[in-house]
Order: C-alpha cells, then sequence, then structure tokens
C-alpha cells in the first residue's frame, strides 16, 4: 500500500520543485522511495500470479525521480511521481504495463509500444475479431498481447 506520507512527500516536492528543498527532505524521500520499491515489488508478485513478468524487482521497475534538464523545457530538477515498466517474458509475451503514482494523477497503463510488423498484425486482428465481446480468442491466449490482456488486473 502507498503511505499517505509518500503522497504528502509528493505533493510537497511538486510545490517546492528544487535542490534546497529536496536536499533538506531527503529523509523523506527516502522513506517514500521505499515505501514505492515495496508497493511495485507488491504489483509484480500481484501479475505474476496471472502473468509472466520479466521485471525482477522494483529497484529494476521505477524510474528516476531526477529531470533530465538537458533538453527539457521545464526546468524543474524532479518529476514528482513514482513510476515504472514492467516487462512481459519474452520473446513469447511482449508488452508490459506501465505504473505512474502521483498525488491526483495516479494511472496504470498497459500495451506494447513500438510493436514490430508481426506484433501490429496479431494486435490488429484480435480488434478486428474481437471488437464486440470485449475478449480475445482463447486460441492465442498465451502469445496474446498485453494490450489486450490489460482488463485482467485487479
Amino acid at each position: 500500500m502507498i503511505h499517505r506520507s509518500t503522497l504528502d512527500f509528493l505533493k510537497n516536492l511538486s510545490l517546492n520543485n528544487n535542490r534546497d528543498w529536496f536536499a533538506a527532505h531527503k529523509a523523506e524521500y527516502q522513506a517514500a522511495l521505499e515505501n514505492a520499491w515495496q508497493f511495485f515489488d507488491d504489483v509484480i508478485d500481484r501479475l505474476n500470479t496471472h502473468d509472466r513478468i520479466e521485471t525482477p524487482s522494483a529497484k529494476k521497475a521505477l524510474y528516476r525521480i531526477y529531470n533530465d534538464l538537458r533538453f527539457a523545457k521545464d526546468d524543474s530538477p524532479y518529476n514528482p511521481r513514482f513510476a515504472g515498466h514492467f516487462a512481459r517474458t519474452k520473446p513469447v509475451l511482449r508488452g508490459g504495463y506501465y505504473l505512474w503514482i502521483k498525488p491526483g494523477e495516479s494511472r496504470l497503463g498497459c500495451g506494447v509500444a513500438y510493436p514490430n510488423a508481426g506484433d501490429l498484425k496479431t494486435i490488429r486482428l484480435d480488434i478486428l475479431g474481437n471488437h464486440r465481446s470485449g475478449t480475445v480468442s482463447s486460441a492465442r491466449k498465451e502469445s496474446r498481447p498485453a494490450s489486450a490482456r490489460c482488463r485482467e488486473i485487479r
């Protein structure tokens, strides 16, 4: 579970997005990060009950909180969110899940980014053949794209 203190830290970081404030609240960041790691590890465990996730741990899944300012229009040094990607086991299962924790803007997504031609054809055929029922054919259950499996997350 994401603790209230983690969400409070992220909210305060968005209001005070500067290096001095962050340095003064480094202990709060470390506690929030530990909480995020635990939560993301729990998500990996839950996803593995019905899918095969190759991302081994939250430490490998989570993105850095530091913004890369070299190409950004926004010069805020931190991105006040915890976000990460959970990759499915390849080569049979492609795609993955994306989780973003930010007060008032949290979200979960799944799908395939930049699919190759063969995967794109499979996705389109699944949509074409099952667009009314919202299901995917059981014959392709193991190879269906993550986007088709998104609704299975509980």
